[in-house]
């Protein structure tokens, strides 16, 4: 870890916010400083200039750096700051060297957004003593703002300072901006999203005798225990904050649910789904029925499914196609197709959801031919595939770790070793061929996503074009179709952006397409 004091600069105050005892001052809002130097363009070659002075003038001494830095013509302003800040990300030494040149500019005054940006890449670059000193600054010219907490909270939780994380609250209220129960609420926010909710957690608890919690607060601590999969922390934040006398936000009801059943424990979320149909049945909204009907068409419990989408109707909930997209894969998946396109007859306005729903249907039961012609459908009905159709289908039809085709021109293995040897991946190929020759290992999941990446480029478009052409010849129609679409709309980030402009222009016939299948 790099450490510095603090060159030609005055002397830090530290106050008695060390200590167990604080006065809680009224928060007030920052009042405005200097005034804000307008916003004028940045000339490149001076910033070029400037930073490659600060570059390779780093390690010098500041009066070597200050000559070059004055024999260079450039305008100073908070533009130019931050911009040279963004030229540097990682790096907190040419950014502080800068800012101390800064410092002797009558001219210039900083701001809470110079600031934030310069803290911000010294808390990337784990500089956490020279971080520390620069927010005793900043709480000294009173510069923090809720940008100044989410960068320092979320710097000091990854550096494991969860002392300095509590201190931070106590220095801002010690210089006079006082304590203020929503930016706890948006600092912890910002921690879990950041997967740091035991230190969230641990700010909370620390701060209560100064800043008391409320709903928002444990909702954040409930959501972020729920992404970490810790079900007995997010219970006990839970009853937490139900003894304190708050009600659980629907949120965070939410979550709970649908963790539950992620992690396959299916009765405990039906429990709280039914404990919430009977203590606060009118606050149930679509999002709730919504994650039942997903995850109970996902197991197979479709007569569940259906009962609880029958109740949704009489409450008069307007039921969203995302819904309708999970019944439908229930009953495809369940081999009930004339009842999944009974539904969809009575959706007006079908979006990619439901498309995705019939695929999926049918690719649970192997039927990859009807999850073709789905694919087809959609396009002649103007619904454009994304990325996830096509990685849905090639696993349909080559299977999730590939497959070997009967002509050598489409064997799986010589395509996929071809493709990573063109892409330079030799040590990859050379790897995969040993464990196809010893049959002893387990050949790995192949990667969809990144195949179809290493060829979104102008030279995928001829391999799919290419690729296409072969499985024609052989007879994968189907597979041929998904990759020459794939070659025509997908491959480049402008053939992606002008998709659909193309669809207008393209006549609606241009594929040939049968009518859906209707009789599995």
């Amino acid at each position: 870890m790099l450490s510095r004091k603090i060159a030609n600069s005055k002397p830090l105050i530290f106050s008695s916010f060390l200590t167990h005892h604080h006065t809680v001052r009224p928060f007030t809002a920052p009042t405005s400083h200097a005034p804000t130097n307008p916003i004028a363009p940045v000339n490149p070659s001076h910033l070029l200039r400037v930073c490659t002075i600060l570059y390779q003038q780093q390690n010098s001494s500041y009066s070597k750096l200050q000559t070059n830095l004055q024999k260079t013509d450039f305008h100073l302003t908070h533009e130019f700051f931050l911009q040279v800040c963004n030229k540097f990300p990682l790096s907190w030494r040419p950014v502080y060297k800068f800012y101390e040149y800064t410092l002797k500019q009558p001219e210039f005054t900083h701001s809470p957004l110079t600031f934030n940006k310069m803290v911000d890449v010294i808390g990337k670059s784990r500089n956490i003593d020279l971080f520390w000193e620069v927010l005793h600054e900043m709480a000294q010219r009173c510069f923090v703002n809720d940008k100044t907490f989410r960068i320092a909270l979320r710097t000091l939780a990854k550096a494991r300072e969860l002392k300095k994380c509590v201190e931070f609250f106590h220095l801002v209220n010690a210089y006079g901006c006082g304590y203020s129960l929503d930016t706890l609420n948006k600092v912890v926010e910002t921690l879990c999203k950041d997967k740091l909710v035991d230190e969230a957690k641990h700010v909370v608890i620390k701060l209560k005798d100064w800043i008391k919690p409320d709903g928002i607060t444990y909702k954040y601590l409930i959501c972020g225990f729920c992404d970490r999969g810790d079900m007995v922390e997010a219970s006990k934040m839970w009853n937490l904050m139900v003894d304190e006398g708050y009600e659980v936000d629907i949120d965070a009801v939410d979550k709970m649910m649908e963790t539950f059943f992620k992690l396959n424990q299916i009765s405990e979320g039906l429990k709280l789904f039914q404990r919430m149909r009977l203590n606060r049945m009118e606050e149930l909204g679509l999002s709730t029925y919504r994650i039942v009907i997903k995850w109970m068409c996902k197991k197979c419990h479709l007569g569940e499914a259906r009962m609880i989408f029958d109740e949704m109707q009489k409450r008069g909930i307007q039921v969203d196609n995302l819904t309708l997209a999970s019944l439908i894969y229930g009953l495809v998946s369940k081999k009930r197709v004339r009842e999944a396109y009974q539904i969809m007859e009575k959706i007006e306005s079908p979006d990619i959801s439901i498309y995705h729903g019939l695929i999926k249907g049918f690719l649970r039961v192997r039927k990859v031919g009807e999850a073709t012609e789905v694919f087809r459908e959609m396009i002649r009905r103007g619904c454009e595939p994304i990325m996830h159709t096509y990685i849905m289908l090639l696993q349909g039809h080559l299977g999730k770790r590939g497959r070997k085709g009967r002509d050598p021109l489409v064997n799986f293995d010589t395509i996929f070793v071809g493709g990573l040897v063109k892409a330079g991946k030799s040590l990859e190929a050379t790897m995969y061929v040993e464990r196809v020759m010893k049959r002893g290992v387990e050949i790995p999941r192949f990667d969809y996503n990144k195949f179809l990446h290493y060829y979104s480029n102008e030279e995928g478009v001829t391999m799919f074009h290419e690729v296409g052409k072969k499985l024609r010849e052989v007879g994968l129609f189907d597979l041929a179709d998904i990759f020459l679409r794939y070659g025509e709309k997908m491959t480049t980030r402008d053939r992606r952006r002008n998709m659909m402009v193309g669809l207008l222009e393209e006549p609606p016939n241009t594929w040939p397409l049968k009518h859906l299948p209707r009789n599995v």
